[in-house]
């Protein structure tokens, strides 16, 4: 008999789970059948299968009738090309697995959820503001499964020998917190840098960073128009002086700190990347991801580092300036060319489930999208406590396409750290280029 894959067994065990307890969820896409019914399902993901070995692996005797749902891992370097090709030649499968800045691109493959079937204002209250970007005027693209918030990796011991027991909380903190704990040469060498701000090649989620600065600086990357239309925000036309302050605030403030010139010159081109160089030692702080925690401690398991919450703008009232994270957000869609959508419902509706998320949140260590999952774990000790929190307070943007925007992104701050175009001339260059990317 084949074996099944871990992943197919979370699958396969979790919406079992649920039928046992008699949950019925949007039964009208369910046939007479019942679940054995659901028929073949192939469903296409980046994730490692061992990430999943073994949870609920012990329940999949009891539930052979949905043997038939197949999770196939696709290369994370290729899966979107690969996805695109495989829908445009209809060889895809019935559902899969994208973020959040893919789904604006990928939405005309997509079978959306209508808004009457699922509401915009139940999408909302449901699942985290991050999520937005799965919705659209069509209806929902995706409904999210688990976030993958940034948080802040500190070493310990670079901050003890500097005198520091905890690290910052506010970005207003690390100019002084750069000049304290940059170690340098006589020659000006860093040796030891404070943060991976101000590049882009060497700093691995430079864009997802600059956004959220950004963001938290009451900006926008970008926005809809009157009309419902996507623009770029990255020039403010209105909003008052914070919004159209926003991004020179945030772009300045990024590339302080691989200037040369400035006293809290840190970071530059000939350190690898961020997390190498955190795992090395290094490295003082790392905005990175929750999920690379596991990769840091098995690159370097005598590392004495911690996780904290990214830092936020300091604010004369706090209730003005919501605390803001961003980071990636997983869901499942279905495409157009499923040769069982109604299968794929079932599951699609089931991985989306309270019960369902919460059980796929603790066996891969990540926070749920769901509000109603975050809002119990965030009130009890553990692990997922802290990047719950972190979860609950992400945002993004409707990114067009991210190839692009990456491409974007880098000729901005490389073009002001390398002073090719003033610091307005590079945003003003990025939003053209934004507003092409749109077909503006």
């Amino acid at each position: 008999m084949k074996r099944s894959s871990p992943f197919q067994i979370v699958l396969l065990c979790t919406f079992g789970a649920l039928a046992i307890a008699g949950v019925l969820i949007f039964s009208f896409y369910i046939s007479k059948g019942g679940t054995s019914s659901i028929g073949s399902v192939t469903i296409w993901g980046p994730f490692d299968e061992i990430t999943v070995q073994g949870a609920l692996g012990q329940l999949m005797d009891s539930h052979s009738d949905l043997q038939n749902a197949h999770y196939v891992r696709k290369d994370p370097a290729t899966y979107m090309s690969d996805l695109t090709n495989a829908l445009a030649s209809g060889t895809g499968p019935d559902l899969f697995f994208l973020t959040q800045d893919e789904a604006y691109a990928q939405a005309p493959r997509i079978l959306a959820i209508d808004n009457t079937t699922l509401p915009v204002a139940q999408f909302e209250s449901t699942f985290i503001d991050g999520a937005a970007p799965f919705t659209g005027a069509a209806g929902t693209y995706a409904l999210p499964i688990l976030a993958d918030p940034l948080v802040m990796y500190w070493n310990k011991d670079i901050l003890t020998s500097k005198g520091y027991a905890q690290p910052p909380q506010y970005w207003d903190e690390m100019f002084d917190f750069s000049q304290k704990v940059t170690v340098k040469t006589e020659a000006g060498e860093v040796q030891t840098a404070a943060i991976d701000f101000g590049t882009y090649n060497n700093v691995d989620h430079a864009k997802d960073i600059l956004s959220m600065l950004i963001m938290q600086a009451g900006g926008a990357v970008t926005i809809r128009d009157v009309n419902g239309r996507l623009i770029s925000g990255l020039m403010a036309k209105s909003g008052g002086d914070v919004q159209q302050a926003a991004v020179p605030s945030a772009l300045r403030f990024y590339t302080e700190f691989a200037d040369p010139s400035k006293d809290d010159y840190t970071w530059n081109r000939a350190f690898p990347d961020g997390q190498t160089a955190f795992s090395q030692g290094k490295l003082a702080l790392y905005i990175g991801r929750v999920s690379e925690a596991d990769a840091i401690r098995a690159a370097n398991p005598n590392l004495n580092f911690a996780v904290a919450p990214v830092p936020q703008v300091r604010a004369s009232d706090p209730a003005k300036t919501p605390a803001i994270d961003t980071g990636t957000i997983y869901g499942v869609a279905i495409p157009r060319t499923a040769k069982n959508p109604k299968g794929a419902y079932v599951i699609q509706l089931l991985l989306a489930s309270a019960d369902v998320s919460k059980t796929l949140s603790t066996a891969l260590a990540l926070p749920s999208a769901r509000r109603d999952v975050l809002d119990a774990v965030r009130k009890k000790p553990g692990d997922l406590q802290m990047s719950s929190y972190e979860a609950i307070i992400m945002r993004s943007w409707t990114d067009p396409d991210p190839d692009k925007t990456d491409d974007i992104f880098r000729a901005m701050i490389e073009d002001t750290t390398s002073g090719a175009l003033l610091l307005n001339e590079a945003i003003a260059r990025a939003e053209q280029q934004i507003n092409n990317v749109i077909g503006i």
